[in-house]
Order: structure tokens, then sequence, then C-alpha cells
């Protein structure tokens, strides 16, 4: 199932954020174990273990010497953190993501396709406003077939 769209929900003072029932449904089809993760900082990133395991698949085949692999492992083990659903229908962000996310009460909570991004709702809304979104990236999804 895809996890696809966007809903505003809240991250308590615990630091648990409480899956928007839109996304649960989908999330729990792959079990109750999740990584939490960034590559930035700027956003937490939810895997499922299935879609995280199928990442680290691919980057074992990756020669450890590259550079690119090095830094997205060291971003990723730094930010990130296995975390189980309890049965509330909760997670628990990791305690420095959530810090460098600026991931504490209002977020949205937003689908993309096999993980869902959390982000501070104002850095949402600025960023969509800094990078908006251009012909040439029309092109480039073009050159994809989309």
């Amino acid at each position: 199932m895809k996890l696809r769209g966007n809903c505003p929900a809240k991250v308590d003072e615990k630091g648990r954020l409480k899956v928007p029932a839109v996304f649960l449904e989908a999330l729990t089809e792959y079990g109750n174990q999740f990584y939490i993760t960034s590559p930035t900082g700027e956003s937490a990133r939810i895997y499922p273990m299935k879609v995280w395991a199928e990442i680290e698949d691919k980057l074992e085949k990756v020669s450890s010497s590259n550079l690119a692999k090095r830094k997205f492992l060291k971003r990723t083990s730094y930010f990130g953190q296995t975390v189980e659903l309890d049965a509330q229908g909760r997670l628990l962000i990791p305690a420095v993501l959530r810090e460098e996310a600026q991931a504490k009460g209002d977020v949205d909570v937003l689908g993309s396709l096999d993980y869902l991004e959390v982000m501070n709702h104002t850095r949402v809304l600025d960023e969509m406003k800094n990078q908006p979104f251009t012909d040439e990236d029309s092109r480039a999804l073009e050159d994809l077939g989309i």
C-alpha cells in the first residue's frame, strides 16, 4: 500500500507521534517495527523495517569507500533509531532528531510512497515557498515518464 497525502499531527512532550489514522492501517501492513531517521536532520523519516532493510541491502552492494554511502550511513545512524508502534498507535521520534528537525508540537505527516516524513509545519511552508516547483522540475519528471 502506498503512503500519500498530508495529515497534521502533534508530537507530545515525551516525543511521541500519534500516527494519523489515515496512515496507520497502511503502516501496520508492514508490521509494528520501524526505523526513524533522516539524511539531513530537517525532518524525520519513518521507514517500515522491511523498506529500510531493502535500502540497507542496496547499500551493502556499494563499496565502503563510496563517500556518498559513508555520509548517508553516518547521518542516518546518528539520527536513527529502531522503534515499535505502541498500543495507542504512537511512535517515539529519537530525541536528537526531534531537536534537529524541530519536530515538537504541531507537525505535518507527509506520505512519501513507502515512508512517512514528519516535518515542523512552519518548515514545510517555508520550504515550499523558498523551493518552488519549477519548469526544470517538470522536465526532469517528464524525462522519468511522469
